[in-house]
């Protein structure tokens, strides 16, 4: 691809060796979480969201057990400010949460920030300024030193405008794209921010460390990430934030990264919604943790709701790939991913107390309010006899002989071939009535009338046979052997009765019998039936009359 000689690394890594990271495996404990989907979620959307749209998607973060929850710039709009005033005002803000706002290094738009939060119980005043190469050299002009004294003078006047606003509020600080930064200036810019609010047990402050653009592979930032964790000043009263953002596709890993390079807390949205490529997916990594045992202290136990929620007051659509949340990303078409799937579930019903290893479903749908039916085995042309059969069982009761399910799978293949289409359950049942069950187009057995031999069964069986009705007795080692014998002595097609089962449909005396039969004709082809009736002898020769019709329907 032409042009890739203009553009280089624009990261930096740390000097000396910062990778003990790599010494970990797994993440082991949830970070704190903090919700920016009301700003930085909120002024990415083409159509931001309104005041009311505003507090239901507080109360849902709410609901879903965010503790921190950053609710906008209040000095960017008058929208922004009046939702932190009703916050606030209407006394909406749960004592156990904390909300944040957003500032830039900039007196009248802190003094503005401080007014929005006034009388807060809980709030963060986040206050940032660009530090990358980039941004100093062509955005503000200035030297490193200039920079340093945006955020000291910014970090100033926070501490005086608190000390004068009645509320409770702690500090952020974020060198904006830091990972265009040198890690040593950010330590430095973080370190002077730190002299002027002297970080303490009772008042710790929060250094967020972003990806505003993301430059490097993931391993980069964990290593710039432990960088800052291991020289911070007053390290034991910081707690080092992560907020990436999604540029290369990597805002996952990044945080997974930062997270065991020492970062304690995280930022980011449902979704991955935000500027651009967006940030980092929430729901994304706190479901990795959940996969993989770990509590992640959020609850995503009603996921389509959330989606369904998320989608009204965004506008914006929740990919049908999104991890775990998408539409789709349960769903299995694949024939052998739908075998693997239905043995899987059935491992699990005699094995209940197992740890959850299904094939190809790394979490358990049920647990985020997905519905195997719905949401894991779909059909179309590419799907198998495994999954058809599953949905055969698990909706309809359907217990399909093995032979029977591939012959059927086969059949709804080609249906949904043809019409190009995934075929929903219930069009999968009706086509099995219609084509398999209860078929009489040729032949049927109106009458039966049985009696015991010594070695078998003699059978008075009325046929109907196209039109013409006769009486025909005959011998069987059972009731539906001689009936059979009996229907071969009246058509003009040879069989034999190869396969017979049945089960119950229901539970309870009353309930109706399911039964299967398959009979192979004179070409070796098996053929299949079935029938349903209250009566398990009805229902038997319901099948047997299925299949014979299903063979003399053939040329």
């Amino acid at each position: 691809m032409k042009g890739f000689e203009k553009y280089t690394r624009q990261y930096y890594l740390p000097e000396g060796e910062y990778n003990d990271w790599l010494k970990r495996d797994h993440i082991d404990k949830a970070p704190t979480w903090c919700s920016v989907d009301l700003r930085d979620g909120n002024q990415s959307l083409i159509i931001p969201m309104s005041l009311e749209e505003k507090l239901e998607f507080f109360d849902l973060l709410v609901k879903i057990g965010f503790k921190e929850i950053e609710v906008g710039f209040p000095a960017a709009s008058e929208t922004e400010y009046e939702f932190c005033r009703t916050l606030i005002e209407r006394d909406l803000i749960p004592d156990d949460v904390t909300i944040q706002v957003l500032t830039q290094s900039r007196e009248h738009i802190i003094k503005k920030t401080f007014e929005a939060v006034r009388g807060c119980k809980n709030a963060i005043v986040h206050l940032y300024n660009s530090t990358s190469v980039a941004q100093r050299e062509q955005v503000f002009k200035k030297s490193k030193q200039e920079i340093i004294d945006i955020a000291v003078s910014g970090a100033k006047l926070c501490k005086e405008y608190r000390e004068k606003t009645p509320g409770n509020f702690r500090f952020e600080y974020s060198p904006e794209s830091f990972t265009g930064t040198e890690p040593d200036f950010a330590l430095e810019i973080c370190n002077a921010v730190s002299e002027v609010w002297k970080p303490s047990e009772n008042d710790k402050v929060i250094y967020n460390l972003p990806v505003t653009v993301s430059h490097s592979m993931p391993h980069v930032y964990a290593s710039q990430i432990e960088y800052m964790c291991k020289n911070l000043k007053y390290r034991d009263n910081i707690i080092v934030s992560l907020h990436p953002h999604n540029d290369r596709g990597c805002a996952i890993a990044d945080t997974e990264m930062g997270i065991l390079a020492g970062a304690q807390r995280v930022e980011g949205t449902l979704f991955g919604n935000g500027e651009r490529t967006g940030n980092v997916d929430i729901i994304t990594l706190a479901l990795n943790m959940y996969s993989q045992g770990v509590d992640p202290e959020l609850d995503f136990h009603d996921l389509p709701n959330i989606t369904r929620t998320y989608e009204k007051v965004t506008r914006m659509r929740v990919y049908e790939r999104q991890p775990y949340s998408g539409a789709l990303v349960f769903a299995a078409f694949s024939g052998s991913h739908q075998d693997a799937i239905a043995k899987g579930m059935h491992w699990r019903e005699t094995h209940p107390d197992d740890f959850w290893t299904v094939p190809y479903l790394p979490i358990d749908p049920h647990d985020l309010g997905r519905e195997y039916e719905a949401d894991v085995i779909r059909i179309n042309s590419q799907s198998g006899k495994g999954g058809i059969g599953y949905i055969m069982e698990t909706q309809f009761n359907m217990v399909l002989p093995p032979k029977m399910r591939e012959d059927f799978g086969y059949f709804i293949k080609g249906v949904s071939d043809r019409e190009h289409r995934e075929l929903l359950p219930q069009e999968i049942y009706d086509l099995f009535i219609e084509n398999y069950a209860n078929v009489k187009s040729v032949m049927n057995v109106p009458e039966a009338h049985y009696v015991q031999e010594p070695d078998g069964i003699t059978a008075t069986v009325t046929v109907l046979h196209k039109g013409v009705k006769q009486k025909v007795t005959a011998f069987g080692n059972g009731r539906l052997d001689a009936v059979s014998n009996a229907v071969k002595m009246v058509i003009d097609r040879p069989y034999t009765l190869e396969v017979y089962t049945q089960h119950a449909l229901e539970e309870g005396s009353t309930s109706k019998a399911a039964s299967y039969v398959g009979i192979k004709s004179g070409t070796g082809e098996l053929i299949w039936g079935a029938g349903i009736s209250r009566d398990i002898i009805v229902s038997s020769i319901k099948a047997l009359v299925s299949a014979v019709n299903r063979l003399l329907e053939r040329k």
